[in-house]
């Protein structure tokens, strides 16, 4: 699918895709080590030798030291068929030579492991510009909310039953950017950058505060213009190219 924009330099994106036929691409564990692994390590000037690291843990990529990255993460969510990523354009390219690197390393060692060839990802990345304070803020949330979804499929169109199961699944579920953004500190810390995007939960109590309200959300009669499009956040309605 052709994009009507150009990724800029400076500028932040949501990028996301899912799996080819909407099939799982993180089945185990080690399968979403292995993509945290590589956001780290494709995340480069130089080349990426995947056969460099056979044999190595997480934690001994996330610890391997890098000559410079190429774009800026602010947060990541990964989930049964897709991910969700918020990443800052830091050099021309720099967007979509990442995304290649990570997309192509990890299709190899998925088809590899499950004796499968072809394509596992519809198609290229869909990438979203992030081109206004109250969307790039909104983005930061509804990123790390998606999880919710494994214990309460319905909850945007019915609401959350057990409140307190569902803010202990986020906190603990160790597959996206939350924990960090929550105040704590973490070998995956190493993944993103915070620093590089606005502090609008410079504060752990003002991220942790804003979650509960979205989970409690019920019907907010705001909008958020992106560009000429103005977003609903009624029922997270997001306005997604497919839901997710």
């Amino acid at each position: 699918m052709a994009r009507n924009f150009d990724l800029s330099v400076g500028e932040y994106y949501h990028l996301y895709n899912r799996g080819t036929e909407k099939r799982n691409i993180f089945i185990t564990n080690s399968d979403r080590a292995r993509f945290l692994g590589l956001l780290f390590l494709c995340n480069d000037i130089e080349p990426v030798h995947i056969s460099n690291y056979q044999g190595s843990t997480l934690m001994d990529w996330l610890a391997w030291p890098r000559t410079g990255t190429i774009v800026d993460i602010g947060a990541y969510c990964l989930m049964p068929n897709h991910f969700h990523l918020l990443v800052k354009e830091k050099e021309e390219n720099g967007i979509s030579s990442f995304m290649q690197k990570v997309l192509t390393a990890y299709t190899m060692y998925f088809n590899k492991k499950n004796n499968r060839t072809g394509a596992l990802f519809a198609g290229r990345f869909k990438a979203r510009h992030a081109n206004s304070d109250e969307y790039l803020k909104y983005l930061i949330s509804y990123i790390h909310l998606n999880p919710v979804k494994m214990i309460e499929p319905k909850w945007k169109d019915v609401g959350i039953r057990n409140m307190q199961k569902a803010r202990t699944f986020l906190e603990e579920y160790r597959f996206s950017s939350y924990a960090e953004y929550a105040g704590q500190i973490r070998p995956e810390s190493n993944i993103i950058d915070k620093k590089t995007v606005p502090e609008y939960f410079s504060q752990k109590n003002t991220f942790k505060r804003t979650i509960r309200d979205w989970l409690t959300y019920k019907e907010n009669p705001e909008k958020i213009h992106q560009g000429s499009t103005s977003l609903n956040t009624s029922r997270f309605n997001l306005a997604e190219q497919w839901p997710v």
